[in-house]
């Protein structure tokens, strides 16, 4: 169920206050950060919160909770979110349930006596979370000094809802949820590591196109690290932007190929050359690969409303070391270890090329299941 955009929007109300800080901001900021986000009316001012037709979206600031909850109760009036039996959140319309919801608010105390439906937040079966087609636990917990590291890990876990390869995924999310935290507490912005980052991307590719892998491998493990960086902390900071969005999608979409073709050119810096037709048949691989892969990924996507690395377990394992950039940065560094760049770019290709047979199966096996009349949903709804 999603609210319309044509709908009446409800106001959203902080109740109380809080100077606990959470990502370098207070309870307060961050919550009309997250009604800015969802293009909601804000007030501070319980006392004119009055929305109308849509209704008030009361915030209890004793409690941090995940963005997902506001989007949750948007579309759902009348409908409380609660922890521990305290109100969290709650969507109503009536002047009675909304005195209710933020007296036990103030007295940090159970809710009685109406007729919202209540959520709990620690309740197992959790939320579905439409758009990715995956059942997920938002977190709903009390805001107080001890809690703050928890909760921002919450977030910080909470940010990347999909899917991921292996180095993401086990690699590094200690040193970007450290830099993360760095950033957010030092004012930085997401645009501002996007753009670090993206200097970063070019200098590998000057130093791989030289043969200085050891060194280009160096720079481009922190680009990598940054990567995850700019996305996390705009979604923990609720900073995100059409242009730092476009921005950080556009480097990640169109510097692969140029890393491949530096690292190929630079094996003739290095001492081991590839051969005229070598090189052409690595390069062609790798770019027909690489493209075709995303298109078959895009047509998944309009086919079926769900990324291809959700539909089946199967497709999330192989996530895990498909290839992309990070997996093939793990092949050229076992080719490096052992002396031998070129025999690491030849493997790249040559695993693009089965990965892409594997996605266009994949397609296929599902379109099969479509026709068959088979739903195909994805195995972590």
């Amino acid at each position: 169920m999603a609210a319309s955009v044509s709908s009446p929007r409800p106001i959203v109300v902080p109740v109380g206050d809080n100077p606990t800080p959470i990502w370098g901001m207070t309870a307060a900021e961050r919550l009309r950060r997250m009604a800015v986000a969802r293009k909601l009316p804000f007030t501070d001012d319980i006392a004119t919160g009055d929305a109308g037709q849509g209704g008030v979206l009361l915030a209890n600031l004793r409690f941090a909770f995940d963005p997902a909850w506001l989007a949750h109760l948007v579309a759902r009036p009348d409908t409380v979110l609660t922890r521990d039996g305290v109100p969290v959140l709650a969507h109503v319309a009536g002047a009675d349930a909304r005195a209710a919801v933020a007296a036990a608010m103030a007295a940090d105390g159970p809710l009685a006596g109406t007729t919202l439906t209540v959520i709990a937040a620690e309740a197992e079966e959790g939320i579905l979370n439409e758009a990715l087609r995956k059942r997920e636990r938002p977190f709903a917990e009390r805001l107080v000094p001890a809690s703050v590291a928890a909760i921002e890990r919450a977030s910080y876990v909470g940010a990347y809802k999909g899917v991921t390869d292996l180095l993401t995924k086990y690699l590094w999310p200690e040193w970007a949820l450290w830099i993360t935290r760095l950033c957010a507490r030092a004012g930085i912005s997401p645009n501002q590591v996007t753009a670090i980052g993206s200097l970063l991307c070019i200098v590998a590719t000057i130093a791989f196109w030289h043969g200085w892998f050891w060194s280009g491998l160096g720079i481009g493990l922190l680009f990598m690290v940054l990567d995850t960086v700019d996305g996390k902390l705009a979604r923990c900071t609720i900073t995100s932007s059409a242009l730092g969005n476009a921005w950080d999608h556009g480097v990640d979409l169109v510097h692969p190929p140029f890393w491949w073709w530096a690292w190929a050119a630079g094996c003739t810096a290095y001492g081991r050359p590839l051969t005229h037709d070598a090189f052409v048949a690595v390069i062609a691989a790798m770019l027909f690969g690489y493209v075709a892969q995303r298109l078959i990924e895009g047509a998944f996507i309009a086919r079926f409303g769900m990324h291809i690395h959700v539909w089946q377990q199967f497709d999330s394992r192989f996530r895990l070391v498909t290839a992309r950039r990070n997996p093939n940065m793990v092949i050229l560094f076992a080719g490096l270890l052992v002396t031998r760049p070129d025999w690491g770019i030849v493997a790249v290709a040559a695993w693009t090329i089965a990965s892409l047979a594997v996605h266009l199966v994949r397609l296929f096996q599902a379109m099969a299941a479509a026709r068959r009349g088979e739903a195909v949903v994805s195995w972590l709804a």
